[in-house]
């Protein structure tokens, strides 16, 4: 009889204890609590509950063996640091200065055609800044065969890059003998051409 007085005093204690858990764990409320073993059955250790919405961390299970496993980080805790973007703009360099000197500009100037009475005479001077390099004759007498000869004389004297006119760098040439007329001519369009290079 003391026996059965018991059985039935664990049995009231057991399902009380497990109706207090019940109506504590209701919303808001911690963890859910395990159920008191009752007549000897295994304890069931209760479902891990899902980490909380706000982020934080979660509290740790009960184990069967009493030990509580170590707490789930948070989501904000692993989340890597924001970085912020650098800056894209480029500083401006400093101008770049050559060392080679710029080349002169090369330039024609073209004498006004000069009478007389073999012909007609035009020059044409090149130069290189204020240099001349080269002097052509554009026309010259050839109506006959000596005033072509005393032409093709006048030319091989004063014309080409390395005639009279680009050693004396001016008109102050030597009359060709024999071709006074035309060398006169020669120089007066040589000399225009000079001054309107100037």
């Amino acid at each position: 009889m003391s026996m059965r007085r018991a059985l039935l005093a664990i049995t009231g204690l057991a399902a009380s204890t497990t109706a207090m858990v019940v109506l504590k764990s209701g919303p808001g409320a911690g963890p859910v609590a395990q159920e008191l073993p009752v007549e000897g059955r295994p304890v069931t250790p209760a479902p891990a509950e899902a980490a909380p919405a706000d982020g934080g961390a979660a509290e740790p299970e009960a184990s069967t063996s009493g030990a509580a496993t170590s707490p789930r980080p948070s989501r904000s805790a692993t989340r890597a640091p924001a970085t912020r973007p650098t800056s894209n703009a480029r500083v401006p360099s400093a101008p770049r200065t050559s060392s080679t000197p710029a080349r002169p500009t090369t330039r024609t100037v073209t004498g006004p055609v000069v009478e007389n009475e073999y012909g007609a005479v035009q020059v044409q001077i090149t130069l290189s800044g204020s240099r001349i390099v080269d002097a052509v004759a554009l026309e010259l007498p050839e109506e006959t065969a000596q005033s072509d000869q005393r032409s093709q004389q006048v030319d091989d004297r004063y014309s080409g890059t390395a005639g009279l006119v680009v050693q004396q760098q001016g008109a102050d040439l030597d009359t060709v003998s024999g071709a006074t007329a035309t060398s006169d001519s020669y120089r007066q369009s040589l000399q225009a051409a000079i001054d309107r290079a100037n």
